[in-house]
């Protein structure tokens, strides 16, 4: 096992397992060990909104995000920008569907507003299946860990709001699911 490289990767290690493991059944280390480095990741508040526009100002839109991951008809300037845009973008998705999905719209999604949690989870879920089509070279032995995420999205989305409402009820660390 590697060392954390994060003060709290061992805690969200913890939590992503027991909601994984012990809750879904979902018995994939690789899988609990990427969504407890995400969790890490995304408590930086610079970090989730990573992706920025050619003015330097952060990408939250996300039909603006998916037009900057396309490199044939968007602005990616290559199909590691796409690679690289695409697996935030399910980073992203995953985050926010499990951990705030009150960030998510409820209905039909309006230009300019937030995603519905239906679209956030398709586009998650079609973002980590690109990136696990780039499986040549330094990418192929993490493909397979990407096409699992894809195929598994919304149970990944499901453990994480499981181990959200874990921490509230232990910790009072978050704020309560809204009903």
């Amino acid at each position: 096992m590697q060392t954390p490289s994060h003060p709290l990767e061992p805690f969200f290690h913890q939590a992503v397992r027991n909601s994984y493991e012990g809750k879904l059944g979902l018995h994939d280390p690789d899988i609990t060990s990427y969504v407890a480095r995400l969790l890490c990741e995304f408590s930086k508040a610079d970090k989730l909104y990573a992706v920025r526009d050619a003015g330097g100002r952060p990408i939250e839109d996300l039909n603006a995000l998916l037009e900057a991951a396309d490199p044939v008809n968007g602005t990616a300037p290559s199909f590691d920008a796409e690679r690289s845009i695409r697996k935030y973008i399910g980073d992203y998705a995953l985050f926010v569907g499990g951990m705030y999905p009150e960030a998510a719209q409820s209905g039909h999604h309006r230009r300019g507003a937030h995603p519905t949690l239906g679209e956030l989870i398709q586009a998650g879920k079609e973002s980590y299946y690109i990136v696990s089509q780039f499986n040549l070279f330094e990418y192929e032995q993490e493909a397979p860990l990407f096409a699992r995420l894809s195929d598994g999205f919304e149970r990944c989305v499901l453990g994480l709001a499981l181990v959200r409402s874990e921490l509230h009820k232990r910790k009072g660390l978050l704020p309560p699911t809204v009903q």
